[in-house]
């Protein structure tokens, strides 16, 4: 497939007679341009422009190539435009549901709002996994592996739950070496069910804890163990700063959780909107310079 970039740097060459005006009008390196019109060149085994110390001239086939191309490009450019016009002026709602204490979304939809002002969120937090037909649902942000057959997931990063105490129990207690120490400490889990007894996979191994708290909510867990009533597991984002302040100190850290997926999740049968493609998109460039681990 022709390199349309490439094609395009060719036909500014033409419209403004030279390699160094158009990189110029381009804002880019002259040595660039020169090397992208050469890979333009060999893609297509002709000779596009003849240089010498006189200048540069546009040859036979080059003259060809800009009469059957330059208006075709002139359309793309403007379809590029009317789209990103029509981005910069989307309205509307945009309905979606997140885990409950997921706080690295919250910063993200404070920046989607910047950029979006006009489209208006509403944010469904529920533990359980809704139904998005049912529920009125455009995204879910779903942790785990997805299999469903009539949804399409967009896996957008991964991380690491980690297991963390304060210094106050760790004082009192000592310091795990083991997974077999932990039998010493007071632990409390995050659990979906209240009869629930899950296990952590902590490397190759697993250990049950005998809870002494059972919870569905991380915030729950990351107030007890702040204070020092046990130890638990935290994803990342909940325990990075009280990590870096001192106020947690992680545990066991050769012996590693699996790694959780994250998935943005929306109906199969349905051509994303505008909206929805917009949000699908700014949460991959937001997440590419805002880590979760």
């Amino acid at each position: 497939m022709m390199d349309l970039n490439a094609l395009r740097m060719f036909i500014c060459v033409v419209q403004t007679g030279s390699l160094s005006a158009a990189a110029d009008k381009l804002n880019i390196p002259l040595p660039t341009l020169s090397r992208r019109i050469r890979e333009l060149e060999e893609q297509l085994n002709i000779q596009l422009l003849e240089r010498s110390v006189r200048g540069t001239r546009v040859t036979m086939a080059g003259s060809r190539l800009y009469e059957q191309s330059n208006q075709n490009i002139e359309g793309l450019l403007n379809a590029e435009h009317i789209l990103k016009n029509e981005q910069t002026f989307l309205k509307g709602r945009l309905r979606i549901s997140l885990p409950p204490a997921f706080e690295p979304w919250w910063s993200l939809l404070t920046e989607f709002r910047k950029v979006y002002p006009d489209i208006h969120t509403s944010v469904y937090i529920v533990e359980r996994r809704v139904d998005l037909i049912e529920d009125g649902i455009d995204v879910a942000l779903r942790v785990g592996t997805i299999v469903h057959e009539t949804m399409v997931a967009r896996r957008i990063t991964e991380y690491r739950h980690c297991l963390v105490a304060s210094p106050s129990l760790l004082k009192n207690l000592g310091i795990p070496k083991s997974i077999s120490d932990l039998h010493r400490f007071p632990c409390a889990i995050w659990s979906s069910g209240a009869n629930g007894t899950p296990s952590w996979k902590l490397g190759t191994d697993n250990f049950t804890p005998e809870a002494v708290l059972s919870t569905n909510d991380y915030l729950h867990l990351k107030h007890g163990v702040m204070n020092g009533e046990f130890i638990t597991e935290l994803p990342p984002f909940l325990a990075r700063q009280a990590i870096q302040n001192g106020q947690l100190i992680p545990l066991l850290t050769d012996h590693l959780f699996p790694k959780q997926q994250l998935n943005l999740l929306y109906p199969s049968h349905r051509h994303p909107s505008l909206i929805v493609r917009a949000y699908l998109d700014f949460c991959v460039e937001y997440l590419k310079n805002t880590s979760l681990k």
